[in-house]
C-alpha cells in the first residue's frame, strides 16, 4: 500500500524535492542557533562584545532565510498535498464509473461519497506533511546526536538511551489509533449516507409526518459517530499524554545530569547551555514524529478506504474485445440464467428471439424478469449461464462502450441531472446541435412547454429534476433517446408516468422513433403496446405466452386477463 501511495508522488518529483530540501535547510537553521548561544555566552563572559554583535547580524540574516523557506513549505508543501488528492479523487471517481451496477446496489451513496471527500482530506494532510516531518526530524535527531557528543559523550548516551522507551510506548500506542480512526471513517460514511437519504427523502418526511422518526434514524447515527470520535480521541489523548510524559522526564534527566557535569567541571557554561537548547530541539523532532504518527494513521486510514475502493473489480471486458457497429440489431437470448446476488434466479433457462426492427413488448406479473432482462442487453449485470447474442455477436465479445452506445433507455425511474433541462436532453448526444436538441423535444413533446418557461431550455430543473412534475421529467428523458437516436430501443415503462392525453402524443411520437429500430418495451399499461409486433408474457415460470395482440386475446390466457382487468370498465362505458 505504501509503494502505491508514493506513485503519487512522481507528476511532483521536483517539487516534491523542493520541498524537502527547504525542510533540510531550515533543520540546518535550527541547529545553528545553540552552536552560536554556545560560543556567544563563552565569549562575553570573556568581555568579547564583537562575537556577539557578528552573530546576532548572522542570526538575523539566517531568520530572514528560514521565514522564506517556511513559506515555500508551508504553501508549495500543501499544494503537493492538494494536487495528489486531486489525482487520487480523479482515480477514484474514473473507477467508480466502471463498477458493475451490483457495487451500487450494495453500498450507500453517501458512504461512497464520504471516502471521496472525507477520507481523501487526511491524506492529503499526510501526503504533504509526512514525509517532511519525518525527513526534518531525521536530520534534527542525527545532527543533535552528533553535535551533543562533540560536548559530551557520556552526558548524549544518558538522553538518547529513552529513545528506545520512547519507541516502544509509541508502537503499542499507534496500533489502538489505527483502529480508533478506521471506526471513525466508517462511522463518518454511515453519518453522511443517513443524511444524504433523509435530505433526498424530506419531501416524503412532510408527507408522513415523521419527522420525529427521521430526528431519531439521525439521532442514532449521529451518537455512534460521537462514540466513535470520543474513542479516537481517547487513543490520541493516551498517545499525546503519554509521550508528553517521557519527554518532561526526559527534561528533567537532562537538566540535572548536565546540571551534575558544570559541577563537576566536565563541561562549561556555555555548553550547558548549548546542551539545554539542544536537548529542546531534539524533542522538536520528537514531537513532530508523534505528530507524524497520528497524521500517519488518520491518512492512512483513508487511504486504505481508498484502496478498498480501487481494488473492487470493475465491469469485466474481455482484452480482445472488439466494437460493436454496423449493427441492424437482431437479438438472440439463449439459455440464460441469471439471480441477483447469486440468490434464487429470476430468469432460469430463458430463450428468446427478436427480430430486427421490430418491437417486442414485455408483460406478465412483477418479478417475472421483465426489466432485469432489460438490464442484461446493455451489461449491467453479468448472466450466470448462457448468453446474449446481437446479429449473431455475443455481447460478452463486444467492448462495453460500443454496446451501450448502440442501445437507447428510457427507464421507468426517471434520473436527471442537477442542471438545465438543454443539459439533461443533450445527455442524449454530447455534440449535438440546438436545432437537433430542439427537434428531440419537439418528438417528445415537450418544446412547447419548454419554451413557456421564462429561461426556456436554460431553465434550472433543480436537483433531480425537482422543480418538474412527473410527466415533464419522463418527456426529458425520452428526449434524450430522441437525440442519441440507436438501433435498439429498451423502453422500460416509458409512459408510465404521463397522463392520458401525453400518453397519445408520446406513443405516436415513440412509434415514428421505433420505425425500423428493434425494440423492447416492458409496460404496465397494455394500450401502449397493442400495435407491437409480437408480446412475451413472462412469469417466475420463463415465457408462458408469446403473439400479436389480438392473437394473445383469442387465447384467453394470462394476457387476456390481464388486459381485461385494466379495461373492463372502459370497455363497459
Amino acid at each position: 500500500m505504501i509503494k502505491t501511495f508514493a506513485k503519487y508522488y512522481k507528476p511532483y518529483k521536483k517539487l516534491f524535492t523542493l520541498d524537502l530540501i527547504a525542510a533540510f535547510l531550515v533543520s540546518a537553521c535550527d541547529l545553528i542557533y545553540p552552536m552560536m548561544t554556545r560560543v556567544i555566552v563563552d565569549d562575553v563572559q570573556g568581555r568579547n562584545l564583537r562575537t556577539l554583535y557578528v552573530f546576532g547580524g548572522t542570526l538575523i540574516v539566517i531568520y530572514i532565510i528560514k521565514a522564506g523557506l517556511n513559506y515555500f513549505l508551508q504553501y508549495w508543501g500543501h499544494v503537493v498535498g492538494v494536487r495528489m488528492q486531486a489525482d487520487m479523487r480523479r482515480d477514484l471517481f474514473k473507477h467508480l464509473q466502471v463498477l458493475p451496477n451490483k457495487y451500487f446496489d450494495n453500498n450507500k451513496t453517501g458512504v461512497i461519497m464520504s471516502r471521496i471527500i472525507n477520507d481523501l482530506m487526511e491524506v492529503s494532510e499526510l501526503a504533504h506533511h509526512g514525509p517532511e516531518d519525518l525527513f526534518i526530524s531525521l536530520v534534527m535527531l542525527i545532527g543533535s546526536f552528533i553535535i551533543l557528543c562533540t560536548i559530551n559523550v557520556p552526558l548524549t548516551i544518558i538522553v538518547f538511551a529513552f529513545i528506545p522507551v520512547l519507541l516502544w510506548f509509541t508502537s503499542i500506542k499507534r496500533l489502538k489509533m489505527k483502529k480508533a480512526f478506521m471506526e471513525t471513517r466508517v462511522k463518518t460514511g454511515e453519518v453522511n449516507a443517513a443524511l444524504e437519504n433523509s435530505i433526498s427523502g424530506v419531501r416524503v418526511t412532510k408527507a408522513f409526518t415523521n419527522t420525529e422518526h427521521e430526528l431519531e434514524k439521525f439521532h442514532k447515527h449521529n451518537n455512534l459517530f460521537k462514540e466513535a470520535r470520543e474513542y479516537a480521541y481517547k487513543a490520541m489523548a493516551e498517545f499525546s499524554s503519554g509521550m508528553g510524559f517521557f519527554m518532561d522526564i526526559l527534561d528533567l534527566v537532562v537538566l540535572v545530569a548536565a546540571g551534575y557535569f558544570v559541577y563537576k567541571g566536565k563541561i562549561t557554561l556555555g555548553d550547558f547551555t548549548a546542551y539545554l537548547l539542544y536537548i529542546r530541539m531534539f524533542l522538536q523532532p520528537v514531537k513532530r514524529l508523534i505528530s507524524f504518527t497520528e497524521q500517519y494513521q488518520s491518512g492512512m486510514t483513508g487511504f486504505q478506504r481508498f484502496m478498498e475502493i480501487m481494488n473492487e473489480k470493475p465491469e469485466n471486458e474481455k482484452d480482445n474485445a472488439v466494437e460493436l457497429k454496423d449493427i441492424k440489431g437482431e437479438i438472440n437470448i439463449n439459455n440464460v440464467s441469471f439471480g441477483y446476488d447469486n440468490k434464487e434466479h429470476i430468469l432460469n433457462g430463458l430463450d428468446l428471439h427478436v427480430k430486427e426492427g421490430k418491437m417486442v413488448a414485455l408483460v406478465g406479473p412483477s418479478g417475472g424478469g421483465k426489466t432485469t432482462l432489460c438490464n442484461l442487453l446493455p451489461r449491467f449485470y453479468e448472466i450466470e449461464n448462457g448468453d446474449i447474442l446481437i446479429d449473431g455477436q455475443s455481447i460478452y465479445d463486444v467492448t462495453l462502450e460500443s454496446l451501450r452506445k448502440n442501445i437507447g433507455i428510457v427507464q421507468q425511474d426517471v434520473f436527471l441531472f442537477t442542471g438545465t433541462i438543454r443539459d439533461n436532453i443533450l445527455y442524449g448526444n454530447p455534440d449535438a446541435t440546438d436545432e437537433e436538441i430542439e427537434e428531440a423535444a419537439k418528438s417528445a413533446s415537450i418544446h412547447d412547454f419548454i419554451l413557456g418557461l421564462e429561461d426556456g431550455y436554460d431553465t434550472y430543473i433543480g436537483e433531480r429534476g425537482v422543480k418538474l412534475s412527473g410527466g415533464q421529467k419522463q418527456r426529458i428523458s425520452i428526449a434524450r433517446v430522441f437525440l442519441k437516436n440507436p438501433p435498439i430501443l429498451i423502453l422500460d415503462e416509458a409512459t408510465s408516468a404521463l397522463d392520458n392525453a401525453t400518453e397519445y402524443l408520446i406513443q405516436k411520437s415513440l412509434e415514428k422513433l421505433c420505425t425500423g429500430r428493434t425494440t423492447l418495451v416492458v409496460a404496465h399499461r397494455l394500450s401502449t403496446i397493442k400495435n407491437a409486433d409480437e408480446i412475451i408474457v413472462l412469469t417466475d415460470n420463463g415465457v408462458e405466452e408469446r403473439g400479436s395482440h389480438k392473437k394473445l386475446l383469442n387465447t384467453g390466457g394470462i394476457y387476456s386477463e390481464l388486459y381485461n382487468s385494466q379495461f373492463k370498465d372502459k370497455e363497459a362505458s
